[in-house]
């Protein structure tokens, strides 16, 4: 950690206990725990679900539970977050934080393709989230503004929040062509940025995130 990373992380809002915890025991579980939000990110999430105040919350993308956790922090009580994980072996670790947490019942957690189940929960989200397989953002995007003929499952005034959509600066690059994760998120952003129904700012915060409006 570099003199401007502590100075961040100084004068940031301190990190919940348990989190710290779910930080250290993804450290030492798993194999890419640089998957995980973190402290920032983490407090970012949790002061635009204050702002923003959404009813209804999709995340795609659980890993661990640390983002899940750092939304339902900032959600009101009766609001509800849906996060779904292609991962079964990851659910018994994040269900058990869940369930630690005094957030905990805001969260419902889902376990397959969130192209799958995401149409299936009978909500239309203020607030989404992806954090999944970077080679499905480009369908994510579609099925969220409701493409090719499908009810959307955003409307007009919801957030959409994509995060790695710099991919350690590998959108820069020339892309080889069996590079499906760049590709892909090229794709994405290309979309986000040719489409009028939304509005967008990439916002160069740990692997970028795109902050999108839905006009």
């Amino acid at each position: 950690m570099d003199a401007l990373e502590r100075y961040l992380y100084a004068h940031t809002a301190p990190e919940d206990p348990l989190l710290q915890e779910l930080d250290r025991e993804t450290h030492m579980r798993e194999v890419a725990p640089r998957m995980l939000s973190g402290h920032l990110q983490g407090r970012l999430l949790e002061l635009l679900v204050r702002m923003i105040r959404p009813r209804t919350v999709l995340e795609i993308g659980t890993f661990t539970g640390y983002s899940a956790l750092s939304m339902a922090a900032g959600l009101a009580d009766d609001a509800v977050l849906h996060t779904i994980e292609v991962d079964d072996e990851l659910q018994p670790l994040a269900q058990s934080y869940f369930d630690r947490s005094p957030h905990g019942q805001k969260i419902r957690l889902h376990i397959g393709s969130a192209l799958d189940i995401a149409p299936t929960l009978g909500c239309r989200f203020d607030l989404v989230f992806i954090d999944g397989d970077k080679r499905e953002y480009p369908d994510y995007y579609r099925m969220l503004l409701g493409e090719d003929g499908s009810e959307p499952l955003m409307h007009s005034g919801s957030v959409l929040i994509a995060d790695n959509i710099l991919w350690s600066g590998k959108v820069l690059q020339p892309v080889a062509h069996n590079d499906r994760h760049t590709q892909a998120l090229v794709e994405f952003n290309r979309m986000v940025t040719d489409d009028p129904r939304v509005e967008n700012v990439i916002a160069p915060l740990r692997d970028g995130l795109n902050l999108i409006y839905v006009k």
